[in-house]
């Protein structure tokens, strides 16, 4: 290849998706190349069918070359995760349920990978330990159960700091309620007992459906009435959008 060659691609979505993490690729294309030209045809948000262009880069063709896989990787990861993320908003739309992530995130990414899932039209959960508190099972376990745990938790934590307590059952929510908890996790809920959960919560707090959140069972959960349906997936095991990069003869 001549030193100084230039060459001409196109950014192409090889099925439909919802596009995120465009701006990156093309950063990690000029961080090779601060010259290199971009023309936005989809940016984040947009969503395309399989075969649209969504880009065109022009620069140094060596440039190009070398960081075509590690921009590929970004946007294909991130419009999986936002294509995901849409897919479970649009199956919920009937409804005033909201879907969430989780922690559940790719270490390093999870800057990024919390963004695609807001492209995508889900909210954000915590980001980190100190976002809120979140009493889990095994906390409850150690601390010798959801009165001590949730004490514990609420003298050590500050006045604008939310707890929240993950129940695997009806009494247990009753429990959570009778604290005066913020946010109630409902794990692995029946259909039944998350309507029953939000009947005796009448809204003394939010609750948030965990497991088994997918398109098709999303419907039915988002119908119980809860306020939240979070899922990890959409993070850790969403499929990534195939996207190419075609160059110009």
């Amino acid at each position: 290849m001549p030193v100084g060659a230039r060459a001409t691609a196109f950014v192409v979505a090889r099925r439909s998706g919802r596009v995120a993490g465009l701006r990156i690729a093309i950063d990690a294309l000029r961080l090779l190349d601060p010259s290199l030209d971009a023309r936005v045809h989809h940016d984040d948000g947009a969503d395309v069918d399989a075969g649209a262009r969504v880009a065109l880069v022009s620069g140094s063709a060596r440039a190009v070359l070398t960081g075509e896989r590690v921009a590929l990787n970004f946007l294909g990861r991130l419009s999986g995760i936002a294509t995901a993320t849409r897919d479970l908003v649009r199956a919920i739309e009937p409804h005033r349920a909201r879907i969430a992530d989780t922690r559940k995130t790719t270490p390093g990414l999870r800057a990024l990978e919390k963004y695609a899932v807001r492209v995508g039209g889900g909210a954000n959960h915590r980001f980190g330990l100190d976002d809120a508190i979140l009493i889990k099972d095994n906390h409850v376990a150690f601390a010798g159960g959801i009165r001590s745990a949730v004490e514990r938790a609420r003298a050590a934590a500050g006045h604008t700091v939310k707890i929240e307590v993950e129940v695997d059952s009806l009494a247990q929510l009753d429990q959570a309620l009778a604290l005066g908890v913020d946010l109630v996790l409902l794990d692995n809920f029946s259909i039944p007992d998350l309507t029953e959960a939000v009947r005796r919560t009448a809204g003394r707090a939010v609750l948030e459906a965990s497991g088994g959140i997918t398109p098709e069972t999303a419907p039915r959960i988002a119908a119980t009435g809860v306020d939240l349906l979070s899922a990890g997936w959409i993070t850790h095991s969403a499929p990534a959008l195939d996207v190419a990069l075609d160059f110009e003869d």
